[in-house]
């Protein structure tokens, strides 16, 4: 018996899946807020993945094996960025306990002045997110100390919030480290150091813009230099040995980059130097680490690979402090990887089944040129950020549905994977339900819509990304080296 042929999805028929993971996302996060990133949304994205696959078996006649195929292929060309979450992971862990992060705070911290209060608390959280690669935690210690030295010289909490979160989202958006990165140039199957060389065209004007307004409101602001900052500063020289020795490692790690080593190795030395340097310079904090107060070389060692690999609690004796330079290893990215996989199922699941393809019919009539394309690729991913309030499958999302119109309309996979950080990224602080807005806004203890305003970075870095494709600045094609 021959099996029937494959029937084409409707519009509406291929938005259900889309509408089902939209409306049990929406419960999920109103049920657990910002933990739901931990079990909740991955359910979600799996039930969505059920339901496109039935509706591929009933109604559009595709075979299981072309859906497992589909699954399987799309979580293979994500391995090697599974890897990579794992080495930022361990490499989080080992340049924070090692006291390069640390002494990149304290350092940063020193720039701290009234009248370039707002510039000051943009960079340093800038500084702090590229080295860690996550926005969350950047804002949830660094912020919180700058949030208070803000109050005290007293800016308004929107010009505070916007600084913060600005500079946080700028070292989400390019440093190795972030998954987000990691993301964004794996779906579109982009090298992610080629990504970040490229994300620079459309970011250094969009965070030189961002500065320029922080400098021009900090400078029109007269208010005393609130003391907080030193206590800080004092907390992490008392816990650290803080020395410019420890700068060889992000300097080394930004050489390797410069010369495009691989990731995996990239990341793997980087996260071995630091190793290095904690026996070297923070000993005492791996015998706590491995809770051995001998003082031995096998408490060192066990330390060193609880930092890699687990959660650390380093005592300052500041609670803001504490939670900053706490770490959670590799593990701590499980739930990403988690993550990861349900919607690569998802995405897999949608693509055999011809729905993605349908869904994407209806925006390639305003792709007919560069701008009309980077537009597009722009709107859907906000509406997908609206909609999912979930970044990661904003991204993977974003990602799926263009991958293909852009490769067979010539273009480099990089122009992809810049504009979906553009649009996704930065945008998703900014709305109350994503659980970017949700997280940061109880964090701050901001309304969403008081900071939206400020978040300057944020705001421009999708209007610069259609700016730059209108303007046709290093468009590149495939057929071009």
């Amino acid at each position: 018996m021959n099996p029937r042929p494959v029937k084409q999805p409707s519009v509406i028929l291929s938005l259900t899946p889309i509408l089902v993971l939209v409306g049990l996302l929406f419960f999920t996060i109103r049920l657990f807020g910002s933990d739901a990133l931990s079990g909740g949304s991955q359910i979600v994205l799996l039930v969505s993945t059920a339901i496109c696959s039935l509706i591929a078996l009933i109604h559009c006649h595709v075979e299981w094996k072309s859906i497992e195929k589909a699954i399987t292929g799309n979580i293979a060309s994500v391995a090697t960025a599974l890897l990579i979450l794992l080495l930022i992971g361990a490499l989080s862990g080992s340049w924070m306990i090692s006291g390069v992060v640390p002494t990149l705070i304290y350092y940063g911290m020193q720039l701290i002045h009234p009248s370039v209060y707002l510039v000051s608390t943009c960079v340093i959280c800038a500084i702090v997110s590229v080295i860690t690669g996550s926005s969350w935690t950047t804002i949830a210690t660094i912020g919180i100390a700058l949030l208070g030295i803000g109050q005290a010289q007293g800016f308004h909490e929107g010009w505070i919030a916007g600084a913060i979160i600005s500079g946080a989202y700028f070292g989400d958006k390019v440093s190795p480290l972030s998954d987000t990165t990691v993301l964004a140039s794996s779906v579109s199957d982009t090298p992610i150091f080629t990504h970040i060389r490229y994300l620079m065209i459309t970011t250094i004007p969009s965070i030189t813009l961002t500065l320029m307004i922080f400098l021009v409101a900090g400078l029109m602001h007269n208010a005393s230099l609130a003391e907080q900052s030193a206590g800080y500063a004092a907390s992490l020289k008392d816990t650290f040995h803080l020395s410019p020795w420890l700068l060889v490692v992000p300097l080394v790690t930004g050489i390797l980059i410069a010369k495009r080593t691989p990731a995996l190795i990239t990341l793997f030395l980087a996260a071995v130097m630091a190793g290095i340097f904690a026996l070297i310079f923070q000993p005492h904090l791996l015998d706590a680490i491995a809770g051995d107060a001998s003082g031995g070389l096998t408490a060192k060692f066990k330390g060193l690979l609880i930092t890699f690999y687990g959660s650390t609690h380093t005592e300052t004796g500041n609670p803001e402090l504490n939670e900053l330079v706490s770490t959670r290893g590799m593990e701590g990215m499980m739930n990403t990887v988690w993550l990861i996989l349900c919607a690569m199922s998802f995405g897999g699941a949608m693509v055999a089944s011809g729905m993605l393809h349908r869904i994407i019919s209806v925006f390639v009539r305003f792709m007919k040129r560069t701008t009309g394309m980077v537009a597009s690729t722009v709107v859907s991913g906000l509406f997908f950020n609206i909609t999912t309030a979930d970044q990661y499958i904003s991204i993977m999302l974003t990602g799926s549905m263009f991958k293909d119109i852009y490769r067979d309309k010539g273009y480099e996979s990089r122009l992809l994977s810049r504009t979906t950080e553009d649009a996704v990224t930065v945008t998703s602080p900014l709305i109350p339900w994503n659980t970017c807005g949700m997280t940061q806004s109880t964090i701050l203890g901001i309304s969403t819509f008081t900071y939206l305003p400020y978040c300057f970075f944020n705001l421009i870095s999708p209007l610069m990304s259609i700016a730059v494709a209108a303007l046709g600045y290093k468009i590149y094609h495939r057929s071009e080296k």
